[in-house]
């Protein structure tokens, strides 16, 4: 094994109630498809990807999906990349100090820190993206702007990389955001295996502007 697939990392992506569903299920599936395209090659899965509630239990998504969480934060002390999804829970957990306080905590360690949408609200208040470079969904952009916390916050963009902080625009770009990241972990060519593996080849039937 090459040396940039040697390392095993942990993997944890918050999930709370009111959390965008396909913010974190689109990474989701990339970080765990990487690692399906290892063991279709006869090598070890390296990476762990958990999520993360705050107490552990199950939470509800914005569209109503119920999902279980593996652990809670008082279990995950330590991990190798974070990522915070966005969706309308994030306004009430921007005021939750004890998921700010888990954020702060573990995110110095981090090989990455990210987000997909609004959870770059929930980076920017627990201090991981303050005075950084950032992005969000098109309809968060300026309410985000009015808060002072980030240096930018950049629109019409996918995704933004200030350091080791990556922030993805809304719901759909965490996917390609994760991809790349998966490329800076593992290299470019195991990133398109996996974006092959996903057929991830995006030609949606209606463009987006209005």
């Amino acid at each position: 094994m090459s040396p940039i697939n040697a390392k095993s990392r942990t993997i944890g992506i918050l999930i709370f109630d009111g959390v965008e569903e396909l913010d974190f299920v689109g990474p989701y599936e990339v970080f765990t498809m990487s690692n399906e395209v290892y063991g279709h090659e006869g090598r070890e899965h390296p990476d762990k990807v958990i999520l993360i509630s705050e107490t552990g239990g199950p939470v509800t998504g914005a569209k109503g999906m119920r999902v279980e969480a593996h652990a809670g934060i008082a279990d995950m002390e330590k991990l190798d990349l974070l990522l915070v999804p966005g969706g309308i829970g994030t306004r009430r957990e921007a005021g939750n100090k004890s998921l700010l306080g888990w954020i702060a905590k573990v995110a110095p360690a981090c090989e990455w820190v990210t987000s997909v949408c609004t959870g770059a609200l929930l980076l920017c208040v627990a201090g991981p993206a303050k005075g950084k470079r950032v992005t969000t969904h098109w309809g968060f952009i300026e309410t985000l702007r009015a808060r002072g916390e980030a240096s930018e916050v950049i629109e019409n963009i996918r995704y933004v990389r200030d350091g080791n902080v990556v922030t993805a625009a809304g719901v759909s770009a965490g996917i390609d955001m994760a991809l790349w990241v998966v490329g800076q972990m593992h290299g470019a060519d195991h990133a398109r295996k996996t974006q092959r593996a996903m057929e991830y080849d995006p030609a949606p039937p209606y463009a987006a502007a209005v």
